[in-house]
């Protein structure tokens, strides 16, 4: 044998040693990426099935916050009104107590508007009884 021709097998063996090694390659890369396939399809699935979930939930969740809405709406517009009560009781309070510092009765609020109402009446009745004898 040669020179060449010795140079010429080596080389020859080391290309079958090469395709060898990414035929092995090759081999290991088309399992992977086949589990792989597999573990994704699965992933897949299962996420399709999750977000089938989740609508159903979103739409139950959509359904009963409209039958919520008038109910909110009304807790909404009875605060408004127990708001304006609140300030007219405030209002009527304060003129009580008013009226309560310019009589001289020890009562207070409604029951001082009543006293004053009524010696206002008695006076009345007194100075008529007079004028008609």
């Amino acid at each position: 044998m040669e020179l060449g021709q010795l140079a010429l097998i080596i080389f020859a063996i080391a290309f079958l040693l090469l395709v060898l090694f990414i035929g092995v390659f090759l081999l290991r890369l088309t399992r992977s990426l086949s589990i792989i396939t597999v573990d994704v399809d699965t992933i897949a699935r299962s996420s399709n099935e999750i977000l089938g979930n989740a609508n159903t939930l979103l739409n139950d969740v959509n359904g009963k916050v409209k039958t919520l809405d008038p109910t909110v709406q009304a807790v909404a517009d009875l605060s408004v009104t127990v708001s304006q009560l609140n300030a007219t009781v405030q209002n009527v309070t304060s003129k009580f107590s008013t009226a309560k510092a310019a009589t001289s009765f020890g009562a207070s609020g409604v029951a001082s508007a009543m006293a004053k109402t009524a010696m206002e009446r008695y006076k009345n009745k007194k100075s008529a009884k007079k004028e008609k004898k």
